[in-house]
């Protein structure tokens, strides 16, 4: 079983910053994927950005050039920074992780508003 805790969301004005991080209860040396996936009211979950095991990454055209997605292998975890908020990018955001087993984290909310 392997838990994941996400953390980092809040309020943040149009424009601004926010990093998310997501940590695992186990080594993510093993993983196949990892991912952020985000969940905005009324809209289905829908894929953020993804790391694989040999470092490829793949974004959301919405987000491409403003979120980038990394690992900390030392500190098993993930990060999700993300520059140039918009209101759009409003969600609830969820840390995946594939290892193989696909798990969830709880996810933490983001708001972009002014």
């Amino acid at each position: 079983q392997v838990q994941l805790v996400e953390s980092g969301g809040g309020l943040v004005q149009p424009g601004g910053s926010l990093r998310l991080s997501c940590a695992a209860s186990r080594s993510i040396f093993s993983f196949n994927v990892m991912g952020w996936y985000r969940q905005a009211p009324g809209k289905e979950r829908e894929l953020v950005a993804r790391i694989n095991k040999g470092g490829s990454t793949n974004y959301a055209d919405s987000v491409k050039g403003r979120f980038t997605i990394s690992i900390d292998n030392a500190n098993d975890k993930l990060y999700l920074q993300m520059n140039s908020l918009k209101p759009d990018d409003t969600a609830v955001y969820y840390c995946n992780a594939v290892f193989p087993g696909s798990y969830w984290g709880q996810g933490t909310r983001v708001t972009v508003s002014s």
